[in-house]
């Protein structure tokens, strides 16, 4: 295998993806991605009425996508996603906590 194999972003981390935040405060909240600044960090918000996550950078490796995906463009605002989740029925279960896994080795 070669040495400087480059690091492949996942598909999983785009705009409109539902997340579950794995450290920090938020953790086992979810959220969703509103941007991508770089291939470590994205723009997440609950948004915070709804979920309690602020609109916030996270580390992409502190983010545990899910299945779910909701249509908004890049750079959405809060109240933009919060119509997103009730187009696709999703507000109630944002609401929800998600028990945390363990942190990754």
């Amino acid at each position: 295998m070669p040495r400087n194999r480059r690091r492949v972003r996942l598909p999983a981390i785009e705009v409109g993806r539902v997340c579950v935040k794995i450290c920090g405060r938020e953790a086992g909240k979810k959220c969703v991605i509103v941007d991508v600044i770089d291939k470590n960090f994205v723009l997440v918000t609950g948004p915070k009425n709804v979920t309690g996550v602020k609109r916030r950078r996270a580390n992409i490796n502190h983010l545990e996508p899910l299945a779910e995906k909701i249509d908004i463009k890049r750079g959405a605002s809060d109240e933009e996603v919060i119509e997103a989740l009730k187009a696709k029925g999703l507000l109630e279960a944002m609401a929800q906590p998600v028990k945390p896994a363990l942190a990754r080795v």
